[in-house]
């Protein structure tokens, strides 16, 4: 099937290169000539593993083209919509690039074509974008498939993901619809993937639905954890012990900074403030307390640092290990890890810094910190070391051999990934979440 793909961001990309590696003829357009040009070249704008891989093979199989001119779509037959919806002054997701996006895109549709939304949107866009599409070119449908990728694993969650869920209207359309998606995602489905088919309203809520409910389980660990704290118990222990309850499950029981990134940040602040415009506001008003448990994880973790250097960190050498959101990603939007960093550089601290991959996307933001070049640089000489970001790296570092190059055993576990009694024995205070 011939396909596009509109917005060459971290969804728009890694979709893109995934079609054209089930087989698909892309075409990805974005506005950013410079991010076309890389692209095109067979380099990826960020960090995400696989992706250079399917890339570079989509280019040698002629499958996928990426250009910024918008008419180069004209053609396909299913459109989709990977444009960012960042969040607003007030909390609302700021859909402006997605109205432009579906604007610019009906200029070059045929009855008979398939506009997919997949960005994150508030309810009721859809059926708002989808009365335009009908109105600008009558035969053309617009649906909704949301994305339920995992930074890291975004490739593997694309081209296998664990389910489809189809937003469509009902009708005719709507099954000819089911039938198109049916033929982008033909692999997926020969190895039964479950496939949902939904109405537009349906479709919108389950993206927000989900990272709202997986935002609250991180929230409700760390609010576990600062009890544990207070009482002389073991978070870890205790998520092992109630995970094992089917019910609730190990997977996002993890103590430690709390979440970040481009997404459950975001999505739940847009889902309030969309909850408040429809009048239910009343009902999503648990997750201002994630959203403030959350945020006061970063709070802790300074003052933790500043207590273990005897109440003042002034002068003193704190080494940062990681500065993502999460390992096996470059992405420091609303990051935890680098929050911390920079609320210490500017209480005096002399951070250093240290990430596999995401230095450089943390130096555009906090160019004031110091950053290095490895592990070993930034614990050299260091009166405290923060284990951030649970890359393999850190998980592996010798404790031993950590201790005899700081100046001061101190080390804060933020994530809870360290080996707590290996770390002990090699003379350091040890510091977790929650433990």
């Amino acid at each position: 099937m011939r396909i596009s793909v509109i917005g060459c961001g971290y969804l728009g990309a890694v979709h893109a290169a995934s079609m054209a590696k089930l087989g698909h003829d892309v075409v990805a357009v974005d506005v950013d000539p410079g991010k076309i040009e890389r692209l095109a070249a067979g380099e990826a704008p960020f960090f995400e593993p696989g992706l250079p891989e399917i890339l570079t093979e989509a280019l040698a199989s002629g499958r996928i083209r990426f250009t910024t001119d918008m008419a180069e779509v004209a053609g396909a037959r299913v459109h989709f919509v990977a444009v960012g919806t960042p969040q607003g002054p007030t909390g609302a997701a700021d859909l402006k690039y997605v109205d432009a996006a579906v604007a610019s895109l009906t200029e070059h549709l045929s009855a008979g074509d398939f506009v997919v939304g997949k960005s994150t949107v508030p309810v009721g866009t859809a059926a708002r974008l989808a009365a335009d599409v009908s109105a600008a070119v009558p035969g053309a449908t617009l649906v909704w498939n949301p994305e339920f990728l995992r930074e890291g694993f975004a490739v593997q969650d694309t081209i296998a993901p664990d389910r489809l869920v189809y937003g469509v209207p009902a009708g005719p359309e709507g099954d000819a619809a089911v039938a198109a998606l049916d033929e982008v995602y033909a692999v997926a489905l020969a190895d039964d993937t479950p496939r949902l088919v939904v109405d537009l309203a349906t479709a919108e809520l389950v993206k927000v639905s989900a990272n709202a409910f997986l935002a609250t389980k991180i929230s409700f660990i760390n609010a576990m954890a600062e009890i544990a704290e207070v009482v002389g118990a073991d978070v870890t222990a205790l998520a092992d012990a109630i995970g094992h309850d089917a019910r609730i499950g190990r997977k996002f029981l993890n103590a430690g900074l709390g979440f970040g990134g481009g997404c459950l940040p975001k999505d739940i602040r847009a889902f309030q403030a969309r909850a408040d415009e429809l009048g239910v506001g009343e009902s999503l008003a648990f997750l201002a307390d994630i959203d403030a448990i959350n945020l006061r994880r970063r709070a802790h973790v300074v003052e933790l640092a500043t207590q273990a250097l005897g109440g003042d960190v002034t002068g003193k050498r704190v080494a940062v290990l990681g500065l993502a959101f999460k390992p096996n990603s470059d992405d420091v939007r609303d990051s935890p890890s680098l929050d911390i960093a920079a609320r210490l550089r500017e209480l005096g601290a002399e951070v250093a810094a240290y990430d596999p991959e995401a230095i450089g996307t943390a130096r555009r933001l906090h160019p004031e910190l110091d950053y290095v070049e490895s592990a070993t640089e930034a614990v050299t000489g260091a009166d405290i070391v923060l284990v951030l970001t649970e890359w393999n790296e850190f998980r592996e570092l010798d404790a031993t051999t950590v201790a005899a190059a700081v100046a001061n055993p101190v080390v804060i576990d933020g994530r809870n990934c360290l080996d707590r009694d290996a770390w002990r024995a090699a003379g350091f205070a040890y510091h977790g979440m929650g433990r």
